[in-house]
């Protein structure tokens, strides 16, 4: 496990650099916090560490944005806010974009919890009072966090 701090949204890419440092060997990430935590707005900081050059913003509607970087790798971006029956991500066929060996970046997974991977990256944003974020990636295993 690991924690970082941050100040506010401002402070977002110097999170990002901790959270790719973190995560970089894994595809899949699961982004938890509540609505306005900051979840899009790090994930465009991820994006930007991995040279995306599409346009990144949250696929709340659509449920999927697809982007690419300047080597051509391509990038899966979820958001399941909007997902009444778990069922409907099924239809979008998530099961082969989390098994493409591509990275994806998950938002509201707990809303299709019985179909994410075993193993992923769990990254929790939680703001406080002074709107600082207190960010926890964790490496979960098998279901398990193994910090």
């Amino acid at each position: 496990m690991e924690k970082y701090y941050c100040t506010g949204l401002d402070n977002l890419s110097e999170a990002a650099l901790r959270i790719v440092s973190f995560a970089k060997f894994d595809k899949i990430w699961v982004f938890k916090g509540d609505l306005g935590a900051g979840k899009t707005t790090i994930i465009r900081e991820i994006a930007k560490i991995f040279g995306v050059i599409d346009r990144v913003n949250s696929p709340t509607f659509s449920l999927i944005n697809e982007y690419q970087n300047t080597k051509g790798e391509v990038f899966y971006h979820f958001d399941f806010y909007r997902v009444g029956n778990p069922e409907e991500a099924l239809e979008i066929g998530i099961e082969e974009y989390f098994y493409s060996g591509k990275y994806c970046w998950i938002e509201w997974a707990e809303k299709i919890a019985a179909y994410i991977p075993s193993d992923f990256i769990h990254i929790h944003i939680d703001v406080d009072d002074t709107g600082g974020r207190m960010i926890t990636l964790n490496r979960v295993i098998n279901g398990k966090t193994n910090g």
